[in-house]
This record gives structure tokens, sequence and C-alpha cells, in this order.
């Protein structure tokens, strides 16, 4: 190689287009690397290069790097040979997974690791039947992925350990924070913890302790900043081990443990009342003020993301 040449760029597949993929290919793009993406309707691939455009402009990179991205209509087209990690980031539909994942299966050559942005089915699942099952891992994505720097990086039952590291120092190089989740188990790590933190909140309308305001005030202004500047089990530790056992012996006998989804909840989907996209839920909503509370989130996620970095 002439000792001007520049190497190679890196090769990133995405298969799957929504905002989930467009978020992930800026990441990649970001970082360099040149990515190939599969969406099949090409009505929509102007819309999903204005979004990638967009979150490169806010991870601080040139939006001409969207030049770096190859918009193909179908998975043949892809060319994975140089490819070192393929992501599936299709609707969150078990069968159209399984489907995606058992063409990967057979398309991508041996040794560069599949994996799955499903943020609910377990990657054993989705890899069920795969000859090339032990290449395969969930990287569970956050939305919006180039803005929450978390990325779960999940071994499945027929995982190898290979596949895992190679995809946690991909992320690694690309800046993410990879989190290691040892066992397929559904939610993962982080939404399972998430999830476990909602069941209440929403308990606590069914039970008219608060309102949604409140409720939100009650995260975002105490425990939801503590948690930025230290996890729940650093924090605890700075506060001393025996403050929180004392507080879990008074508090969980009066936790919620319900099984299934509350009664608030369902309700209101069952009324149709889905939130921002059907201009109702707990708030009414217009385009206007969607918008606008998305952006705002955006921008309180962008400053979050530059004081993690300031922090190391």
């Amino acid at each position: 190689m002439p000792e001007d040449s520049e190497p190679p760029q890196r090769h990133a597949a995405i298969i799957g287009f929504g905002l989930m993929g467009c978020d992930i290919a800026a990441i990649f793009l970001a970082g360099g690397w040149r990515v190939t993406a599969v969406e099949p309707d090409r009505a929509n691939w102007p819309a999903r290069l204005d979004r990638v455009a967009l979150s490169l402009s806010q991870l601080g990179a040139a939006p001409a790097r969207v030049d770096a991205l190859d918009l193909v209509a179908a998975l043949e087209d892809v060319g994975f040979n140089d490819a070192e990690a393929v992501i599936e980031a299709v609707p969150e539909r078990l069968d159209l997974k399984r489907q995606v994942f058992a063409a990967l299966d057979r398309l991508v050559p041996a040794g560069i690791p599949v994996a799955s942005n499903a943020s609910g089915f377990r990657i054993t699942d989705i890899a069920e039947g795969c000859a090339t099952r032990d290449r395969m891992a969930n990287l569970h994505f956050f939305l919006p992925a180039h803005l929450v720097p978390g990325v779960e990086v999940v071994k499945g039952e027929h995982t190898e350990d290979t596949a895992c590291e190679r995809l946690a120092a991909i992320m690694a190089d690309l800046g993410r924070v990879p989190i290691r989740v040892a066992r397929d188990v559904p939610g993962f790590l982080a939404n399972r913890i998430q999830h476990a933190m909602v069941r209440e909140a929403f308990n606590a309308l069914d039970e008219g302790l608060a309102s949604p305001e409140d409720v939100d005030k009650a995260v975002r202004f105490t425990f939801g900043m503590r948690i930025m500047g230290a996890g729940p089990i650093l924090q605890k530790e700075l506060a001393g081990l025996e403050t929180q056992l004392a507080a879990q012996a008074t508090i969980y006998p009066s936790l919620c443990n319900r099984s299934t989804p509350g009664p608030t909840i369902t309700r209101l989907v069952e009324a149709g009342k889905l939130g921002a996209k059907t201009g109702e839920g707990f708030w009414e909503w217009t385009p206007e003020s969607a918008k606008a509370a998305r952006e705002r989130y955006e921008r309180m996620l962008l400053a979050a993301l530059e004081l993690l970095r300031r922090e190391g």
C-alpha cells in the first residue's frame, strides 16, 4: 500500500432503517465507518437521509458524512464480505426478525458477528434454527440511540464469548458504553431495572398518590439527578449500605409487585389514547407541542451527554 494511501473504511451493515436504524448508522458514520443500510421502500429514503444528517449534526460530526452511507433495497445488495458487524433493526416482530436472521445466517460470511437491536425478544429465540447462532448476539441501543451512550451486549444461550467481545470492542471504539449482560433474560438488564421503577410510578397514579406531573418531578429532580452522577449501587455504597438496608425493610412490603399492567395505563391504551402519537394520553398533544417536547428532551440529553464526556 503506498504511504500516502488511506486504510479502507471499516464497514457496518444495518438491516432495517427506521428511526433506530438511522441513529445507529449515525453512530458508525460519526466514527468514520462506511455503512450499508437496507430500506426496502425507496420512497422513505429522503426522509431517512435527513434524519441521519440531523443525528450527525447533533453528534458534532459533519452532515456530509452521510455520503458514506449506501442505501439498498434488499439484503442481497449489501455486500457483506468486508463487513465487521451486521446489526438488525427491523420492527419489533419475532416472525420478521427470525426471517431476517435466517437470511443473514446464509448471506453473512462466517466469523462476522450478527446482532439484533431487539428490545424485548431474546436473541436465543430470534436465532433459533440458525446454523451460525454462536456468532449472534443482542446489541440493544436506547432511543435516541445516538444520544444515549449505553449499549447492552447480550449473550444468548448459544452465543460464543468472542462475538460479544468483538461487538463490545466496536462499541467502545465508537465512544459508546458497552454493558455486558451475561444471560438472555426478558428485558435484558437496563429495561428490567427501568420497568421496576416504571411499575411503581404507574402504581402511584393507580392509587392516587400523585399526579403524572408530580411523579415525573419526583424522578427528574431527586434520584434521577443522583443516578447520573453515580449508579444505584455506587450511590448507596457512598450513602451507607446500612441506611439502604433499613429503607428496604421499611418500604419493600408496601411496594407494588403486580405481575400484569396496571389499570390506568390499560384503560388509556384500550381507549386509543397512546400519548403524543395519538394526540392524547395523560396530556393532550398537538403536533407542535409534541415536536417542542421532543426537541427539549433531546437538548437535555445532549447537555447530559456533554457533561458525561467531560467527566470521562
